[in-house]
This record gives C-alpha cells, sequence and structure tokens, in this order.
C-alpha cells in the first residue's frame, strides 16, 4: 500500500482517488476551497460532476497542503490555469513522490507544456502525465478505460502505471511525454468545432472529416515540437479526439455545440464551466505561428472564438480552400 494524494477535487481528481483507492492506497483529497472540502466531506459526493458517487470515509478530504508529505505519488488534478499556483504551493513539501499531471493545455503566458511549468517550480521533482480518452464519469464508475503514463523516464512511467492500473483502468507506458501532452491540449480544440459542427446540424461525414484533419495538425504541430509521430495515432491522439469529439460528457464539446448553435461566446462559457479548448484555441494558434505550421482548422477555431468571425462562414471557407493532396502530417 502506497500513500497517494490527489490536488483537485473536479470530477477527474475524484475518480482517480477512488482508484487509487479501490487499489489499496492511503489516499487523500486536496482543495484550496474550506467551503467545498466541508460540502464534500459531509456529503462524500460532488453532486454536480459526479452524481451518486460516494466518497468513502476513507480517503482524507482536506485543505492543508502539508497533508501530502510522504505521499508516494501526487496527482495535480486541477485546471490547466491553476497548475503553475498549485506547483508551487506543492514546493512548500519535502517529501511529495512523483508528480503526476493530469491537466491538459499550455501556460497562456509562457505557452509551455505544463510539465515544464511544474519542472519550472520543482526542479528536482520527478514528473509524469496520464493521459488519455478518459471521461471522469465513466472511470469513477469503474467502465473500463485505457490511458497512457508519459514520462521522460520510463521506471518513472512505469511506477505510476503499477500504481495506479487497475482492472478497470488499463494504463501503457510512453516516453513521450511532449507528443502525449500536445494530444491531450489540442484535442479540446477540436472538440470545440465538432460541438459546432453539431450546434449547425452539420453530420456525421463532417466530424469525420473534422477528427481525421484535426489529428493532422494535431500532429505536425507536436512534430515541430519535438514529438514523436506515431503518439498521435495512439490513445492520446486519436483515441482522445474520438471520445472527446463525439460524447456529451465533454465540456468542450458542450460549449462548442452552444456557439454553434447561437449562443454568445461569454454566455456559453458561464454555462458550461470549465472549457479547456476555449484557452488552448489561443495558445494552440500561437504556437502554430511560433513553429510556422499550418493549422487552418484551430486558426478557424480562433477566429470565431476570439475575432468574432461568424461560425457558419468558418466552415465554408475550410472547404473553399485550394485543392491539395492529403498527407500526414
Amino acid at each position: 500500500m502506497f500513500k497517494v494524494s490527489v490536488l483537485g477535487s473536479g470530477g477527474w481528481g475524484i475518480a482517480l482517488a477512488l482508484s487509487a483507492y479501490k487499489n489499496g492506497h492511503k489516499v487523500t483529497l486536496w482543495t484550496p476551497f474550506t467551503e467545498e472540502a466541508e460540502l464534500l466531506r459531509t456529503k462524500r459526493t460532488n453532486e454536480k460532476l459526479l452524481n451518486g458517487i460516494i466518497i468513502p470515509k476513507e480517503i482524507e478530504i482536506t485543505t492543508d497542503i502539508s497533508a501530502v508529505e510522504g505521499s508516494y505519488i501526487t496527482v495535480i488534478a486541477t485546471p490547466s490555469t491553476a497548475v503553475r499556483s498549485v506547483a508551487k504551493k506543492l514546493a512548500e513539501c519535502k517529501k511529495f513522490g512523483i508528480v503526476v499531471n493530469v491537466a491538459k493545455g499550455f501556460e497562456k503566458e509562457s505557452l509551455l507544456l505544463l510539465s515544464d511549468v511544474i519542472e519550472s517550480e520543482l526542479p528536482e521533482a520527478q514528473i509524469a502525465v496520464l493521459s488519455g480518452p478518459s471521461h471522469a464519469e465513466e472511470v469513477a464508475r469503474n467502465i473500463p478505460t485505457s490511458v497512457v503514463s508519459a514520462s521522460k523516464s520510463l521506471p518513472v512511467a512505469e511506477i505510476v502505471q503499477n500504481v495506479m492500473a487497475s482492472e478497470t483502468l488499463r494504463i501503457y507506458t510512453s516516453t513521450d511525454l511532449i507528443g502525449v501532452e500536445i494530444g491531450g491540449a489540442v484535442k479540446n480544440v477540436i472538440a470545440v468545432c465538432a460541438g459546432f459542427c453539431d450546434g449547425m446540424g452539420l453530420g456525421d461525414n463532417t466530424k469525420a472529416a473534422l477528427i481525421t484533419r484535426g489529428l493532422a495538425e494535431m500532429t505536425r504541430l507536436g512534430i515541430a515540437m519535438g514529438a514523436r509521430e506515431y503518439t498521435f495515432a495512439g490513445l492520446t491522439g486519436l483515441g482522445d479526439l474520438i471520445v472527446t469529439c463525439t460524447s456529451r460528457h465533454s465540456r468542450n464539446n458542450r460549449f462548442g455545440y452552444k456557439v454553434g448553435s447561437g449562443t454568445d461566446i461569454a454566455t456559453a462559457l458561464k454555462e458550461v464551466g470549465t472549457v479547456e479548448g476555449y484557452h488552448a484555441a489561443e495558445m494552440t494558434y500561437k504556437l502554430g505561428k511560433k513553429y510556422n505550421v499550418d493549422l487552418p482548422i484551430i486558426e478557424k477555431c480562433y477566429s470565431v472564438l476570439y475575432q468574432n468571425a461568424d461560425v457558419k462562414s468558418v466552415v465554408r471557407d475550410l472547404m473553399m480552400r485550394p485543392n491539395r493532396r492529403e498527407y500526414t502530417p
């Protein structure tokens, strides 16, 4: 039995805390919000995100970051925008074990991968990323799921695999940390676009083309940033694209649906909540410019979300681009 700490009490944080608990580990669930901690301790469930899922009383729920001390693995399960501040807070502890990031995105100001953000705050830490097609709602209900544990160090990735894997959570390993993180971030942008399609009443043909060409864009950017091409054909590329683009569990998809059906962006964001794809669209657009990579779908998504472009017009613009040969990347 190991001590596993999860920083972040949203749906994914709770789902991973439950998974570690079912594996027989001692689990601590941390939130910075006193009111949220009290609610979870009292009701032992997050009614909004995981209604009906009970958090066992053996899982400690706390707002005290020092409770992380002595952990074998510490999971950062916060929105991407909070990763740096949480890593900075974690630096107050002396022994927190392997740091596993499950947030998906880039840092807005620096355009850094989130593992690089963590490394900048915790330079001596062993860092891994857990990513793949994994809705928290299904993981919490023990629906079979497969993800990838990625780290620059294969032994570190394997430790995470061995500690967290179960009969309903299959974990593969990878040393392509860059590719795994880029897949997890960029798929959210394509999922917003898939929501546009649904909101406009477009068909399966459209969505299939979007997913396929979105994968090509993700791959081109990944290779330019140092990732391995084959990573994007796996769980954290194609797999995550499929689940996020086709499921209403996806907040990115729901947000895109609202915008595609005529809801203004500010209202859609307020109604859906955290939408990683909204933030990632701006950062992926900027990374495309930085690395001189052609990202037509990403660029059109950015124009809708940040430049007031009409969502219906961008579909026509994409369809009327000059004829060309298909290639990947």
